[in-house]
């Protein structure tokens, strides 16, 4: 039997997940007390938690599973702002895979009856040998947080006498149910397989975009600087033959010049002297900014025409170990060729035109007739006339002024 404590609380614990296995466990009510804050986990500083809600029936059997993430602060303490309903999420689960005790209310991010909280799930993983389900039924049946498993009462319930069902019907029926159970477990690892990989490719988008951002600001930056120094070479190059056209100006001043007094060739002389040693020093001032360009018109040209690093995201690209695929519509799915990747990210919308046979606007307007097909026909007094209309699915099909109008307004 259940004691009075246990009752109260229920069978229901969480499990914490460390890659496929069960790193931490804790009945409900504990679990309660880190969201109130009384506690934290300083091992889980800064921490996005994968875990599970595990709901059992008295007889210690799984009776329903919420897989959900939670995040700890850098003091250990839960996010005080999560407020994922899981203990309602777990009444409102759909089937799952059998644990042995016949087949789970199951809620996860591909199986979630409440949409609002799919970004806050996670989808297990059902690889043989890597299986989160098996983990978690070996921790249940493990019973590392005792909880005490009820009995089942004798009840002398009186039955009516029936025909017994052959054999044959029984394990008709049997099998049935576990075909229904199969089709049920290989629909949920299709879903989390779609699911892992939409992550996947996303993540990949979301780091070559940072990939390339970083790289068209070094290349600015380099032009920018570029730019700079050649601005001042051509100030610096203006002052230089301002000051060879006041030396030139003064020599033919001396030589035209009645011969003074020593006084002034002396002064005369200085000053030539020191007109010499500051184009001397402009021209070295000169040769060292023409050095500093040329070395950065090659550091941009190495910059723009570098062979990517070894298994960066790039190289993977370039290598075609990875595709990067996009979607527009009218196109489908498009398997981007390296030497497209920066075009393709300059504008998609055109890339996409392109691959249409139309040019950017043409494409807009299609596009725009696609996501809403309405027509556009509009009166004397500005009003629309919005009637829907059939889509036109292809680009190149589509005729502006036509295709766009209902069969009244049609030119």
């Amino acid at each position: 039997m259940v004691n009075a404590s246990q009752a109260a609380e229920g069978y229901s614990a969480v499990f914490f997940i460390e890659g496929s296995q069960v790193s931490r466990q804790m009945r409900l009510s504990e679990f309660g007390a880190f969201l109130d804050g009384y506690v934290g986990l300083s091992d889980l500083a800064e921490t996005d938690v994968r875990a599970v809600l595990v709901t059992l029936r008295p007889d210690l059997n799984v009776q329903a599973l919420v897989f959900f993430r939670i995040w700890f602060d850098e003091e250990g303490r839960a996010d005080s702002h999560w407020n994922v309903p899981i203990e309602a999420l777990a009444e409102q689960g759909a089937k799952g895979p059998d644990l042995g005790g016949g087949a789970i209310r199951l809620v996860c991010r591909s199986q979630c009856p409440s949409p609002e909280f799919a970004n806050e799930l996670w989808d297990p993983d059902m690889t043989p040998g890597n299986s989160h389900f098996q983990s978690i039924r070996k921790a249940v049946e493990a019973n590392a947080l005792r909880f005490q498993k009820a009995e089942p009462e004798e009840e002398n319930i009186p039955t009516l006498t029936a025909s017994p069902a052959g054999p044959e019907s029984d394990d008709g029926h049997k099998d049935r149910a576990r075909l229904a159970q199969v089709l049920r477990e290989q629909r949920l690892r299709i879903k989390t397989l779609q699911s892992v990989h939409r992550d996947s490719l996303a993540d990949l988008q979301r780091e070559h975009r940072l990939e390339m951002q970083g790289l068209r600001r070094d290349m600015a930056d380099l032009e920018q600087k570029h730019e700079r120094l050649k601005l001042a070479n051509e100030q610096l190059k203006k002052r230089l033959s301002q000051r060879n056209e006041q030396y030139l100006t003064m020599q033919e001043k001396m030589a035209e010049g009645n011969a003074g007094s020593g006084r002034d060739d002396a002064n005369a002389s200085a000053e030539t002297v020191l007109l010499k040693e500051q184009l001397e020093r402009k021209q070295r001032e000169l040769e060292l900014r023409e050095d500093k360009i040329v070395a950065l018109e090659q550091e941009n040209h190495e910059l723009r025409h570098r062979q990517p690093p070894e298994d960066s995201l790039l190289e993977q690209l370039r290598s075609q170990a990875v595709f990067l695929v996009a979607y527009h519509p009218g196109v489908g799915h498009i398997t981007l060729p390296y030497e497209d990747i920066d075009t393709y990210f300059g504008n998609p919308m055109a890339y996409a035109a392109e691959r249409c046979g139309l040019n950017e606007p043409a494409y807009r307007e299609w596009l725009g007739h696609y996501e809403h097909p309405v027509c556009k026909h509009v009166d004397d007094t500005g009003e629309a006339c919005l009637e829907p209309i059939m889509r036109v699915t292809q680009p190149a099909e589509f005729e502006p002024g036509q295709d766009d109008r209902c069969d009244r307004h049609k030119v």
